[in-house]
């Protein structure tokens, strides 16, 4: 029986959903007759849920309307979303190596996300990565979200493992302060979304790619 976890985020971490993310938020900006915002934009207001990135959508395309009311917008965008998933969304390089050496050599893999748990397993099987998860977990599953640790701990829990150790990989502030609330271990990688550098937010390792993730991950359950 495993008994080491790695807990990875999705969105900046194990799949560039940038383009499909810009996209949606795009369909509900125009349908309120807004410019589109950049995927430049989309990088720095991804990372707190949807609604989040809605609300930052409005704000910099002519500020939020009196008394702005997200959920209808959101509901809009989750339709639209759910329907083009995976259009331009790609796994990161070195991903698909390190996930089959990984479930090779004995450790259990979960998802904790602030994207909706349903869209994320949909997401996941768009892409043929469900088979290296056992759990995933986003902000609806328990009714709270990162960087809360609960949705990190429920994540280790339905791996079903006997006296588990577990680390966290992300790409932003968000991750590496559920980790810290969780009092595990971090991994930061740089290619995800962020306002600042998530170096700067003291990750315990960084990598620059998937190819360095496999010794970084070794060595921090060497230390705990």
């Amino acid at each position: 029986m495993p008994d080491r976890a790695v807990i990875f985020d999705l969105d900046g971490t194990l799949v560039d959903t940038a383009p499909d993310l810009m996209r949606a938020t795009n369909h509900v900006l125009n349908l309120s007759g807004r410019r589109p915002i950049s995927m430049d934009e989309v990088r720095v207001f991804v990372g707190h849920g949807a609604r989040a990135l809605l609300t930052r959508g409005f704000a910099a395309t002519g500020g939020l309307p009196e008394n702005y009311d997200v959920e209808p917008d959101y509901a809009r965008f989750v339709d639209f979303y759910s329907q083009n998933i995976a259009g331009g969304s790609e796994v990161f390089p070195g991903l698909i190596k390190l996930l089959d050496r990984l479930k090779a050599d004995g450790f259990a893999l979960g998802v904790c996300t602030n994207k909706l748990e349903g869209l994320s397993v949909q997401l996941l099987a768009a892409l043929n990565l469900s088979q290296y998860f056992g759990s995933v977990i986003g902000p609806d599953t328990l009714g709270i979200a990162k960087p809360d640790p609960r949705p990190f701990q429920e994540a280790v829990k339905r791996l079903g493992l006997t006296s588990p150790r577990a680390i966290m990989v992300g790409d932003s502030e968000t991750d590496i302060l559920t980790a810290r609330n969780a009092g595990v271990p971090v991994i930061g990688v740089p290619f995800g979304y962020t306002p600042r550098p998530v170096a700067e937010y003291g990750p315990d390792r960084m990598i620059a790619h998937f190819d360095e993730a496999y010794e970084a991950i070794q060595d921090l359950f060497a230390a705990v």
